[in-house]
């Protein structure tokens, strides 16, 4: 269950006017959304509230962002000329694209929203999937989160604030007082969440003051604290608190010894909240599904899930491009010219009165800057399915619909499939890798069983494969999918012995191969031998007796995706 339409919109309206109220103490706004009507429309109050705000994305330069050497000014007027950088003067900055954001940077973007400057981040998190998302870097120092994902163009609306009272509580932010145990409290509630970050209390506290100071008000009250935690706390969450045990009160106690709510002589200003007020405000808008999740774990799974994405690997002639670095030309890297100038204008007074008789950029070998980029290789699931005895038409329809779901979002997810099976003596290459749907079905339709298990065969297989396809600047894993009871060894031996010997022989290569793998036991009961299997191969075990094809895509997913 969502959480309603009309609480994310008004919720995220008023941390966009909070965030203009106080950017230095709110630090910014994470919104996962993509492109589009919705997102635009959301976003359509940002050049009213932040009207010098300046766009950015991950392919922005340490020159642009922090001034330097300019390169064509330099060469231009034969003396050294400095360009001023967007974080030298306090800027909101909208950061489109932020889920691509490269980890240097966002350390020296995080750098700027600590030095207390002024800067204001406004994230704008496009990620498809639960592995692609803004950097933890950055959003831990952001006050509010906000996700539009489900939300309809005609469900959104805008709150009716003028900029004239923006203004007016930015200049009244200074007086807002807060009450003595309010900074406690908030720290306690945060505890009671599993949030452990220091930044949170902080920020609730600003959010909460900047909320005071909107409405007019000289006092941060209940109000405002409830909002503040609701805003920057739910998100936040990864624990359902914890209820405390109370004493019953005797029943022939005397009502007049209760002590009262609050004494005839209590100061006003003083703000007497109760224990589970603040945690119960973060608790109404906690979405359903992330309530009974917390309440039944008690702790949120992190975004780490599967995209479907291989491996990151760093080159210099294909990919996403990194900064460059310095480097020497030796016929296999490509010079960064703009980045090599960079270096070597600012040395150029000097070498030109060492060597007078020269004419040009001199440049030395220390100032060369190469090219970096950073390739996303493909993934390849294998698949080495237990094809012998008696249940093998029930695994073997199990694997076969797994391949297809899988290879259903192939296109989209950059996944390879293969299929091995293992049966009788050995082991075959039933499918190569491949997303070809229409090959798949092809080749799964006369998928043999029956035989022996010869489990350390399909381990060798599939080794085999993997380090084939490593080869191709492909990013292997290995799904096993067995009852666990190997029987037939590698030619040339004889006896059950021999087989697990072998198979654990091939689960140590495979492991040493440091290759990403899955075993899924497809027994009535969990075997063993097989769990002990896994702990030598470094796979992970996955008891499913009885699951269907979508149950076993979903599990082989989700393990070999972290």
């Amino acid at each position: 269950m969502k959480e309603d339409p009309s609480t994310v919109q008004v919720h995220g309206q008023l941390a966009l006017t909070l965030l203009a109220v106080d950017p230095v103490g709110l630090g910014g706004l994470h919104l996962r959304a993509r492109a589009g009507p919705v997102r635009d429309m959301f976003c359509a109050p940002i050049k009213t509230l932040f009207p010098k705000a300046r766009r950015i994305t991950p392919s922005i330069s340490d020159l642009q962002l922090f001034g330097g050497v300019d390169i064509g000014e330099t060469l231009t007027r034969g003396k050294i000329a400095y360009a001023q950088g967007l974080l030298e003067t306090p800027t909101p900055l909208v950061f489109t694209m932020a889920e691509r954001c490269e980890p240097g940077l966002a350390a020296r973007l995080a750098q700027s929203l600590d030095s207390g400057v002024g800067h204001a981040l406004i994230l704008l998190d496009e990620g498809a999937e639960d592995d692609e998302i803004a950097p933890t870097t950055l959003t831990e120092r952001l006050a509010f989160r906000v996700d539009l994902e489900g939300l309809r163009h005609v469900e959104l609306a805008h709150l009716v604030i003028s900029q004239a009272d923006v203004i007016k509580a930015r200049a009244h932010l200074a007086d807002i007082e807060i009450p003595e145990d309010v900074p406690a409290a908030l720290a306690v509630a945060a505890v009671r969440f599993g949030i452990l970050s220091l930044r949170a209390p902080l920020i609730a506290l600003a959010t909460a003051r900047a909320n005071a100071a909107l409405n007019n008000r000289k006092t941060v009250n209940e109000d405002d604290l409830q909002i503040a935690v609701q805003l920057v706390y739910a998100h936040r969450a990864t624990q359902m608190p914890v209820e405390e045990e109370t004493d019953e009160p005797e029943d022939n106690a005397n009502p007049d010894d209760t002590p009262d709510t609050q004494s005839p002589d209590q100061d006003e200003s003083e703000l007497t909240l109760p224990d589970d007020l603040l945690i119960e405000a973060v608790k109404a808008v906690l979405p359903f599904d992330v309530l009974a999740m917390l309440a039944g774990n008690g702790r949120v799974k992190s975004a780490t899930g599967s995209g479907g994405a291989g491996q990151k690997k760093r080159g210099n002639r294909r990919g996403r491009p990194l900064p460059s670095r310095a480097g020497r030309l030796d016929g296999g890297n490509r010079i960064d010219l703009v980045a090599t100038l960079r270096a070597a204008v600012p040395w150029q007074t000097i070498r030109r009165k060492q060597n007078p008789e020269r004419t040009g950029v001199l440049i030395r070998s220390s100032d060369i800057h190469v090219k970096v980029f950073q390739e996303v290789s493909d993934r390849l699931v294998i698949f080495a399915v237990d094809a012998s005895g008696s249940s093998a038409v029930a695994r073997l329809s199990e694997a076969k619909g797994a391949v297809e779901l899988m290879l259903a979002d192939a296109y989209a997810r950059r996944d390879h499939v293969a299929l091995i099976a293992f049966r009788g003596e050995g082991a075959e290459l039933i499918l190569s890798p491949t997303r070809s749907l229409v090959q798949t079905k092809r080749r799964l339709a006369g998928l043999p069983g029956g035989g022996g298990t010869p489990l350390a065969s399909g381990l060798k297989a599939a080794a085999e494969l993997a380090q084939r396809a490593r080869a191709q600047g492909l990013s292997p894993s290995i799904a096993v999918l067995t009852d666990g009871r190997a029987n037939v060894p590698l030619p040339g031996k004889t006896g059950r012995a021999a087989a697990n010997e072998d198979a654990q022989a091939m689960a140590r290569h495979v492991r040493a191969l440091n290759i990403p793998s899955a075993m899924i036991d497809t027994s009535v009961r969990p075997h063993r031998d097989l769990r002990t299997l896994c702990d030598v191969m470094s796979a992970k075990y996955i008891p499913l007796p009885r699951a269907d094809a979508k149950a076993l895509s979903h599990a082989i997913e989700t393990a070999l995706g972290e």
